[in-house]
């Protein structure tokens, strides 16, 4: 396995749209950073989750649902990770480790974020770069790729948990 770089990530972004939409300012040496979209899901007491858009002050301690603006298509032989920017990681934002992104997905990434300050609040606005995705070149295609297995597939917006603890799919989601 091996990770994809800069000219191989922009190739496949032009070529199989890797990622929609491209943007060459969004390219790293091995990794594409990705933005915070508008839609934001937020926990209330009762449990349920609210539909909200950015802006939104993210407390501390609280926990946010919130998507990428960017749509990832990964064929079979392509997996990825979310990675949190380093420069979000030390105003305190934290992201739940739950990045990996199976070959075969296609759709937008929902992500899990914590504030960590203790003290201060802590701004989720549309476009803000808050992570970015590292691509690696799996050693075949996979035999049963995402889009044929995974609860996710063809998201269009932040999704909450559609399965529970025991792998059972939650009804009504």
């Amino acid at each position: 396995m091996a990770t994809i770089v800069d000219f191989q990530i922009e190739e496949l972004c032009l070529g199989t749209n890797l990622i929609s939409p491209f943007n060459a300012d969004q390219l790293n040496p091995a990794s594409y950073d990705v933005r915070i979209g508008k839609n934001i899901l937020v926990q209330m007491p009762d449990g349920a989750w609210h539909k909200m858009t950015t802006p939104y002050l993210l407390d501390p301690g609280e926990f946010i649902l919130a998507e990428i603006q960017e749509t990832i298509t990964l064929p079979a032989d392509i997996e990825a990770t979310f990675q949190l920017k380093s420069s979000r990681g030390r105003e305190g934002y934290e992201h739940v480790m739950s990045g990996y992104i199976d070959p075969g997905y296609s759709g937008v990434i929902t992500l899990e974020l914590v504030n960590v300050n203790r003290f201060k609040s802590l701004p989720i606005e549309e476009g803000m770069k808050i992570g970015q995705l590292r691509f690696m070149k799996t050693d075949a295609p996979a035999r049963n790729p995402y889009w044929d297995t995974g609860h996710y597939q063809q998201d269009t917006e932040v999704t909450p948990s559609r399965v529970d603890i025991f792998g059972q799919v939650i009804e009504g989601i």
